[in-house]
């Protein structure tokens, strides 16, 4: 299987039908890479054939996906290692310092007194998805 990439538009949708994340929204197709092992086979296999134009339409289980919510990834933490200014609520999304300056997207889960859940999972983790893609280009 050789490297190429393909540009498409994308919609990802959750189980309830609703729209998670649209790059028709942004006007900015998303790029896959195959063949270099950054997306999972499952995944690859179900776009490897598209060329430009093609319309695909397809549902995977979290493990072929964003994985599955690790419960090691949710931590509690007190509510003064926030900045005072900071409005932390459930569905708030918090950036953390990671490894090499890299920043760690987590969101609030829940607040009880002086207790914050932050779950550092991706926000699409342990969901059942539906891609729609739409090819754009094939590099």
């Amino acid at each position: 299987m050789t490297e190429h990439s393909i540009l498409c538009h994308m919609n990802i949708l959750l189980e309830d039908g609703s729209t998670a994340e649209s790059t028709k929204a942004t006007g900015k197709p998303a790029r896959f890479n195959l063949g270099d092992e950054s997306l999972s086979p499952a995944f690859e296999a179900e776009i490897r054939h598209l060329s430009v134009g093609d319309q695909h339409s397809f549902t995977l289980q979290p493990a072929d996906t964003f994985g599955e919510s690790n419960p090691d990834a949710i931590h509690h933490m007190d509510k003064s290692r926030f900045p005072a200014d900071m409005e932390i609520e459930a569905g708030v999304i918090v950036s953390f310092g990671g490894p090499g300056g890299s920043e760690i997207p987590g969101m609030v889960r829940d607040v009880v007194g002086d207790s914050v859940t932050i779950d550092l999972n991706h926000p699409l983790a342990g969901q059942v998805l539906t891609f729609e893609l739409e090819v754009v280009q094939v590099l």
